[in-house]
């Protein structure tokens, strides 16, 4: 058994990860944000299932909420940052609060739930850092511009990190999921009002179809909870976990283009060097 912490599991696929790990028969500490889902989570499995409230965007709240745990519950093996949402709009129409309402949620509350944990780790040179980011953080779309630049900076985050902590035997995986059958595009998004007309034949079909597609989505959450849990006893677990056809699919799309990027401009790319041969070491 495992103690395992997941941010946001009142709905979506943080509900699901926590379902799937008390099923398995881990001990599983949940954070909702209301006193009921709190009440509802811990009824789902007595004993192991432990509800905290926080809110993600607090940083003194989530060190006292990961200490109180390592205190009372017991030291930590894996913890799941899970807590997220999504804003839909186009770049021109996204307003700055917005932009760093979404980070603050997105990128700093997962920065400040795994600093919070990583000491009590790397002192007992063990654990699993996990973070749900999405393909939007490997791939991005119109209308999608700061969810998709949020998650862009948790997927750099976590790859500097793995690098950091990989020598006291810590694993750190970037979870990155496609479109989930959850409410993310329902009222788990905040979608900006419509004003600048040049954008509407290019953005009003995909917010359209995004809509009418919520409910009826290809990933299965539970499916999705089974991957993650299969990844937490291996010796070398990955530091991507792609998670649904249509983000493998939509990733390797994206990925080829930036090679082909670099392929076509690759001569104006070194044309930077200095011509004497001296050498820099590379960052």
């Amino acid at each position: 058994m495992k103690t395992i912490l997941i941010t946001g599991v009142s709905s979506g696929l943080g509900r699901a990860f926590a379902r799937g790990a008390l099923a398995a028969g881990h001990q599983v500490v949940g954070t909702v944000r209301k006193f009921q889902d709190a009440e509802a989570f811990e009824s789902s499995a007595p004993g192991r299932a432990h509800a905290r409230l926080l809110d993600v965007t607090d940083d003194a709240a989530v060190s006292a909420v990961v200490s109180d745990v390592e205190a009372t519950v017991g030291p930590l093996d894996v913890v799941i940052a899970n807590a997220g949402y999504g804003v839909e709009g186009v770049f021109e129409e996204t307003p700055l609060p917005q932009w760093r309402e979404q980070f603050e949620t997105n990128v700093f509350g997962v920065v400040a739930t795994l600093q919070a944990v990583l000491p009590y780790m790397r002192r007992r040179r063990a654990g699993h850092l996990m973070a749900v980011t999405s393909m939007g953080g490997l791939m991005a779309v119109p209308g999608m511009s700061a969810y998709c630049a949020s998650k862009f900076a948790v997927e750099g985050m976590l790859e500097s990190l793995r690098k950091e902590v990989s020598q006291f035997g810590i694993h750190v995986t970037a979870v990155e999921p496609g479109s989930f059958r959850t409410d993310w595009a329902g009222r788990s998004m905040t979608r900006n009002t419509r004003e600048i007309a040049d954008y509407d034949a290019l953005f009003d079909p995909i917010r359209e179809a995004r809509v009418a597609a919520s409910g009826r989505q290809l990933g299965n959450p539970e499916k999705a909870a089974a991957a993650v849990l299969s990844i937490l006893d291996l010796p070398r677990p990955p530091a991507h976990l792609v998670l649904g056809s249509d983000a493998l699919r939509l990733v390797g799309v994206a990925r080829a283009e930036v090679d082909d990027d670099i392929r076509q401009w690759e001569q104006l790319s070194r044309s930077t060097d200095f011509g004497d041969g001296a050498q820099l070491a590379s960052a």
